[in-house]
């Protein structure tokens, strides 16, 4: 597509550059979680005074008078980027609600006790509002940016710079993400064979940065390049690229995948700064006392269904509850991963005879070690797998120390040869019973995606990551997307 035919294109598409929509709109979301953060904050302070017969103690009701607050909240969250909630790491993202909420929270408690020289039930119910404060602001961020996206309400436009692999992932990655803010528009390739990626047309010619910024005032170019020589990516840099008031260089895939990266200076010298945070002890005592804790409480709660579960499965099919599967873990040792059992006894025989009498079905187990429609699964085993709870038993595995709640997806022996060169660094931490990859399409990923997965896992860890994704888990068992 030439530039002249891009105009009308995008004139025909976009009347819109700025991120303000966005930005109020993530607002307007932060507004209502605070406000129902209140509420439920009071609402618990209530139900406490009438259970103790104390019919006056506190106003529900009264947590609205308190919307003046509000203000604060979203001058702290300013000030801790979070605005207009575009590209941010899920996991930068909930480090700043919760830092925010706790600075906002922690302000009005202390006002109040500096006023009234004590701590009153109203205190006590901003205390409890902060608990509940970023699960809450995190549901409605999530809500927002999803009624955006089905109302398919235009994203901040976007100038991709490259064609390729890397481009493209950029391009699938936009256009499928519901949170990142930003469309490509165009993409930008001297040397690309193809007219449009994805209805998204291509011009080949990266030199016409100035020229899109000078006719649409689009403000954000992706440059990813990786295979471009130095002088050649110097050249669109400095005269192309440099146009734009904000540019983003993406690296190749499997190259650089940390969120906490830093910049270093050797005498002139720019370097990129990491550290493998899961290498260090005092970061791995901080997630084993994390995950034993949310274990812990999060299987007494459990119990009952998880006997309720058994008894499902013992009395729809002979066999014993639990079925404990070979997988390898860290650094290639093997342990048995229990699961509540899903299928027929004599699965593994039933599975040999089926892929001999089908290629395609061969086809299929050999890409994911799974057979979408697997007609050994068990009708109840079928529900537990679309759900995920046949993996509950995990919680044993995570106890005796062979697993973590999060970590890299556990694998068979036969799957290790799908990851190659990569097993050893995966494999440098524990498998978990959720991950990136589980909350990410589980079975409809490729190998490949699963290995950025959990790399981009391994780079980029912290306490606040795994928090995110033990998060994002139980929405992902109810939809169940990519399970079976």
């Amino acid at each position: 597509m030439t530039f002249q035919e891009f105009d009308g294109w995008y004139r025909a598409r976009y009347s819109r550059t700025s991120s303000w929509l966005i930005a109020t709109a993530i607002i307007i979301a932060d507004f209502i979680g605070i406000m129902v953060s209140f509420g439920g904050g009071f609402f618990i302070v209530k139900i406490y005074y009438i259970l103790h017969d104390n019919w006056g103690g506190i106003n529900f009701k009264s947590f609205v008078t308190y919307w003046p607050y509000l203000p604060i909240f979203i001058m702290i969250f300013q000030i801790m980027h979070l605005y207009p909630g575009v590209s941010l790491a899920p996991a930068e993202e909930l480090r700043g609600i919760t830092i925010g909420s706790f600075m906002a929270h922690g302000s009005i408690i202390i006002s109040r006790y500096i006023d009234n020289h004590q701590i009153n039930p109203v205190s006590v119910s901003f205390f409890i509002s902060f608990i509940f404060s970023t699960v809450i602001i995190m549901l409605c961020r999530d809500l927002m940016h999803f009624f955006l996206h089905r109302i398919k309400t235009k994203n901040i436009p976007a100038v991709i710079y490259g064609a390729g692999e890397t481009g493209q992932l950029v391009v699938d990655r936009l256009l499928n993400s519901t949170r990142a803010g930003y469309t490509p528009v165009v993409i930008l390739d001297d040397f690309s064979v193809m007219d449009e990626y994805r209805g998204i047309p291509v011009i080949h010619d990266t030199m016409i940065g100035p020229d899109i910024v000078k006719a649409y005032n689009i403000k954000m170019a992706i440059v990813a390049m990786p295979s471009v020589n130095q002088a050649k990516m110097n050249k669109i840099m400095n005269f192309s690229v440099s146009a734009f008031r904000y540019n983003v260089l993406i690296p190749g895939f499997f190259n650089v995948s940390n969120i906490w990266m830093s910049v270093r200076d050797f005498d002139g010298i720019l370097g990129f700064a990491s550290t493998h945070r899961l290498a260090m002890k005092w970061n791995l005592a901080i997630k084993r006392a994390l995950e034993l804790f949310v274990v812990c409480i999060g299987g007494l709660i459990l119990l009952p269904f998880l006997l309720i579960i058994a008894f499902l499965v013992k009395i729809t099919s002979p066999g014993p509850v639990l079925y404990g599967h070979k997988r390898v873990g860290l650094g290639g040792k093997e342990f048995r991963a229990f699961k509540f059992r899903s299928m027929v006894m004599d699965a593994d025989k039933q599975l040999q005879k089926l892929l001999a009498s089908d290629p395609a079905l061969g086809e299929e187990w050999d890409k994911s070690q799974k057979l979408k429609n697997d007609p050994r699964v068990t009708k109840v085993g079928k529900l537990l797998r679309r759900t995920s709870f046949d993996e509950w038993p995990q919680l044993l595995n995570i106890l005796k120390g062979e697993m973590s709640l999060v970590g890299p997806r556990p694998v068979t022996v036969e799957e290790t040869k799908k990851y190659g060169e990569n097993f050893l660094r995966i494999f440098s931490v524990k498998p978990g019973l959720t991950g990136l990859w589980q909350i990410s399409g589980r079975s409809d990923t490729d190998y490949m995606e699963r290995i950025a997965y959990d790399t981009y896992y391994l780079q980029s860890w912290s306490v606040w990551l795994d928090l995110w994704i033990i998060y994002r888990t139980p929405g992902q068992m109810i939809w169940g997307k990519g399970a079976y």
